[in-house]
């Protein structure tokens, strides 16, 4: 299968979570052996207008990455590019809105991958786009339910979560240090202290906890520790790569995530997956909640009391250092979605 995707910037501009997932999916595929062309604002240096890397044709539509400039020639680049299927992403909308067009021109079926509302984008466009796309995909419930708040038809909009390297998960080694891990980025979203205010609950218990991360809040989640006087048990380990965070995901008891924001809660999959049992305080603009309802061994809570009762309540559930539940977030099952749905499409056109 021959597939076009459409994102005016690419990593090679920065890197984002929303890239991050674009670029994975794009190589994953081309791995597979199907032909993966990207179309995108230029990013690399010389005049030449391609150029192939692990697999995968980087086209320039514009040399800036203007998106109104880059929407007006899209569809005759698409129509180059001949795709079978078009896989564009939903931010900024006007390029993903001009890849819909093509799709049109060409009776070539449009996937719009929908990570999140960005706030630099004119929302006007998002109705249109989450109404002309064949299909959206989206990587949590939460996600969808605001596609769908567009008007796309709920049967239009698949959940396709972000995947990890269960095989991964399964060969590292256990790192038993610590009782429970906070892991994400240290951020204005991150709300640390409701996870180190239900520790300050239990001085009176033994416990150790740590803390993975870094960004601007840090210092002052740390200084949070030190008034809590609780900064002798916890330990902040900063920015871990992912390969020395799973160690210490398959060796502690719980994980905890509090944050206020979170499109998905990669770190958390990461945690439970390594057998973690999670400790999620419920928000409004997070997806967390969404991996441990209905199971076992996740609880919701809304207050750090909470968080510190269910801390005590879960510790008679057994130690694991690995979850099967989680094998369907191996990146090759997500992969199969993306495929079973552009073959779908494909079919239907």
């Amino acid at each position: 299968m021959r597939v076009a995707f459409v994102s005016l910037f690419a990593p090679g501009h920065g890197e984002t979570p929303a890239r991050t997932r674009t670029l994975r999916t794009a190589r994953r595929l081309a791995d597979r052996g199907h032909e993966v062309v990207w179309l995108c604002a230029r990013w690399w240096g010389g005049d030449h207008d391609a150029f192939d890397e692990d697999g995968i044709e980087y086209r320039s539509v514009t040399a800036e990455p203007a998106p109104g400039a880059f929407s007006a020639r899209l569809p005759g680049a698409l129509r180059r590019a001949a795709p079978d299927v078009v896989h564009a992403v939903n931010t900024p909308p006007t390029p993903a809105l001009a890849a819909t067009v093509g799709g049109t021109l060409s009776r070539t079926p449009v996937v719009v991958d929908w990570w999140r509302d960005h706030p630099a984008d004119a929302r006007r466009w998002y109705r249109p786009l989450a109404r002309r796309a064949d299909a959206v995909t989206t990587p949590s419930r939460t996600t969808k339910t605001r596609v769908r708040e567009y008007g796309a038809d709920g049967d239009d909009v698949r959940v396709v979560p972000e995947s990890i390297d269960f095989g991964a998960v399964e060969d590292a080694s256990v790192d038993d240090r610590f009782d429970a891990v906070y892991s994400r980025r240290l951020d204005r979203h991150a709300n640390v202290e409701t996870f180190l205010l239900g520790l300050a609950e239990l001085r009176g218990r033994d416990w150790t906890a740590a803390v993975i991360g870094d960004g601007p809040e840090r210092g002052r989640i740390e200084a949070t520790a030190r008034d809590l006087r609780i900064e002798d048990r916890v330990t902040f380990l900063g920015d871990l790569p992912t390969a020395e965070r799973i160690p210490i995901f398959k060796g502690t008891h719980v994980a905890v995530a509090t944050a206020t924001w979170e499109t998905f809660a990669t770190d958390l999959l990461w945690a439970v997956a390594c057998g973690c049992v999670a400790l999620v305080e419920y928000q409004a603009d997070s997806s967390a909640h969404e991996l441990v309802e209905g199971r076992e061994r996740g609880r919701l809570v809304t207050s750090p009391a909470e968080l510190a009762d269910e801390f005590v309540a879960v510790g008679d559930l057994e130690r694991r250092s690995v979850d099967r539940d989680f094998a369907g977030y191996d990146h090759d099952a997500v992969i199969d979605r993306y495929v079973a749905l552009y073959e779908a499409l494909a079919a239907d056109d």
